[in-house]
């Protein structure tokens, strides 16, 4: 029988207790317990918990990018596979009851003052996304489904923006409310 990978346990413990908990209120000692390792352990495979942030954070971008997959489906029109991108998305929040939200986004209140690698991951990983969300909202500018003349990236970035705070709203009023009405006013308003 394969021996389990300790620094996988802990980035998958990681990746749940930062994301539910957040950076700060979570310990080493949560970590290593939730992982079920001892807790030297963890500095065997990180340097600090800062560290481990910055791949836990690569791992969920890792992760998030697999809802990304609707938006490559070419057998769907571009308007349409942003529809479908936005509704996993929400159901992602309300799967989770609203409680965990985007951990960018948590990451990026929490912590990008504090940790310069962490804020450079978050760049990175904001980049890209809005680069596969600018892809398709060019190509529904392409076939004339979105008549918006801003550049889409710039149409990409904002949209992620809008995103963020619609996800801390949702987190707030404990709803989908404000995950629905981002997603009428960027589908029907802002990409019309």
């Amino acid at each position: 029988m394969a021996k389990p990978n300790v620094k996988q346990q802990l980035v998958a413990a990681g990746l749940d207790l930062l994301h539910s908990k957040g950076f700060n209120a979570t310990s080493v000692q949560d970590i290593t317990e939730a992982a079920g390792v001892p807790k030297g352990s963890f500095y065997n495979h990180f340097a600090s918990k800062e560290t481990l942030g910055v791949e836990v954070l690569e791992r969920y971008a890792e992760d998030a990018a697999g809802y990304c997959a609707v938006l490559d489906d070419h057998g769907l029109p571009p308007k349409e596979r942003l529809r479908q991108y936005f509704d996993l998305l929400i159901g992602f929040n309300t799967a989770t009851d609203y409680n965990r939200g985007c951990m960018m986004g948590n990451f990026s209140a929490e912590l990008s003052a504090q940790i310069p690698a962490v804020r450079e991951s978050l760049r990175r990983n904001f980049d890209g996304w809005a680069e596969r969300l600018a892809a398709v909202i060019a190509e529904a500018q392409r076939d004339g489904s979105v008549a918006a003349p801003q550049p889409a990236l710039e149409l990409a970035h904002f949209i992620i923006d809008a995103w963020q705070g619609a996800v801390l709203h949702a987190k707030a009023a404990h709803n989908r409310a404000p995950l629905d009405r981002y997603a009428d006013m960027v589908l029907n308003r802002i990409l019309l």
